[in-house]
């Protein structure tokens, strides 16, 4: 088996431009969902490269926009076993666009990484997989198990398609395994491995006093909307950051004692993170066990506000209306809906029911133990690669449809890929480690040839 690993690892690296060419490809489209912008091509072009890595893929619909289902079908050494591949092909939006340093959707290598809009997030990670696939298909004439990949257009958007996807194509994705569509190392070069992830509300608001902007100096008599939505806002969090909807707290399920002694093996990060953002200190003065432990409780995020002028130089008027957009991230035993009517009636009786909302996503939080085996295969698979023992992290503060995974299909789930501290998703100049990518493709590699042992 080593000599087999070794060819794959070597085709792997002979083959890297050519995956790299690749990923430049799907980088350039602007799959942008939140917008609706270039999700055909995008989609049309993964079926493509699935189709080029030697499976059988079709875009199939949903009440949003479509999948991209790919499957290997019986061809395997062991088609009994099955592992599914989870990824997306939609990205964030790339503004502001005067802080990148290059354009997002024009793929550019610099310092041995490549930038682009989507290429950590997830276009490197699905180019990878694709990679994994091919080399071990070249080396060995065959996979060893049987793979699906579920490759979304919504992810980037809560994923509001998806769970009523799976749930009505269970037996299409049944699968005994699931590789989910991050995954890279830590700001030490340590492979990570997640298991959970959160869940989340995400709302939009919007207020109207007037029938247009005024002049400021009519601000004794009129209603200013940015005052309205911001101490609507105001009643949501005090500077304990806690959170005063009525009920927010309920049925919250705490950490098990085995997750409590992952985060407490965890290695410490506070002074890499506070250096990243150039910060002295954390949220409710967090520090050791806490600061560890705080990511099993439920956030209430200020993402977005907008109102009044704000151009360059004054000018002086009172704003007719007002938005903000507002992510909760939910922690296990919390329902989007659930908060998302709280927050309503909450609104209502502290006497702002003229403030509209819109649910613009919701999904609840899913995790896997840490005591299944194949996390175990994952983790051993991954200290192979990066020659360093893998971090098991129980649950990350991020959101994504990993509960559907679990209740509708009961596939324990794993991450790995390409990703690192330096990746900046979402953020301006997002890339991607070519020499990461190399890595994460060869652990993919790993991680199918023992699974189909």
């Amino acid at each position: 088996m080593a000599d087999v690993l070794d060819d794959i690892d070597r085709y792997i690296d002979t083959h890297l431009d050519e995956s790299i060419e690749d990923l430049k490809r799907l980088a350039r489209i602007p799959s942008i969902s939140s917008r609706g912008e270039a999700m055909e091509p995008a989609a049309n072009l993964v079926v493509q490269l699935l189709r080029g890595a030697g499976f059988s893929a079709e875009i199939m619909s949903t009440t949003g926009f479509p999948v991209v289902y790919a499957d290997s079908g019986n061809e395997s050494h062991r088609p009994e076993r099955t592992l599914i591949c989870y990824n997306h092909y939609d990205v964030q939006p790339p503004e502001p666009l005067d802080l990148w340093d290059s354009p997002p959707f024009e793929p550019t290598v610099r310092n041995g990484r490549l930038y682009a809009r989507g290429v950590s997030d997830d276009k490197g990670q699905v180019i990878s997989r694709i990679a994994a696939m091919r080399a071990v298909r070249a080396v060995t004439g065959g996979l060893p198990a049987r793979v699906k990949f579920l490759v979304e257009g919504e992810e980037e958007i809560s994923s509001p398609s998806l769970d009523p996807f799976i749930e009505s194509h269970r037996d299409l994705l049944a699968a005994d395994a699931c590789v989910w569509e991050f995954g890279g190392v830590d700001n030490e070069g340590r492979p990570q491995v997640v298991l959970g992830l959160r869940g989340i509300c995400y709302v939009e608001f919007h207020v109207r006093t007037m029938a247009r902007d005024a002049h400021s100096g009519e601000a004794h008599n009129l209603p200013n909307a940015a005052w309205r939505l911001i101490w609507a806002l105001a009643s949501l969090k005090g500077p304990d950051e806690r959170v005063r909807i009525p009920g927010f707290y309920d049925g919250i399920v705490p950490p098990s004692e085995e997750e409590l002694r992952l985060l407490e093996q965890m290695p410490q990060d506070e002074e890499y993170v506070k250096t990243t953002y150039g910060i002295s200190g954390f949220v409710a003065g967090h520090t050791g066990k806490s600061y560890r432990e705080a990511v099993y409780q439920p956030t209430c995020n200020v993402a977005g506000f907008g109102a009044g002028w704000q151009g360059q130089g004054s000018k002086t008027v009172i704003p007719a209306e007002a938005t903000a957009k507002m992510d909760f991230r939910l922690v296990p035993g919390q329902d989007p809906q659930d908060i998302y009517a709280k927050l309503r009636k909450h609104l209502d009786e502290q006497g702002f029911s003229d403030v509209e909302m819109r649910l613009l996503g919701g999904e609840r939080a899913g995790t896997t133990p840490a005591t299944e085996p194949f996390v175990q295969m994952a983790a051993r698979t991954a200290e192979a690669v990066y020659g360093k023992p893998a971090v098991l992290k129980p649950l990350m503060g991020g959101s994504g449809p990993m509960h559907a995974f679990r209740a509708y299909l009961g596939t324990p789930i794993v991450t790995l890929g390409p990703g690192d501290p330096a990746s900046r998703a979402h953020a301006p100049n997002e890339s991607m480690s070519l020499a990461r990518f190399a890595q994460g493709t060869k652990h993919m590699a790993r991680l199918l040839m023992a699974f189909g042992e």
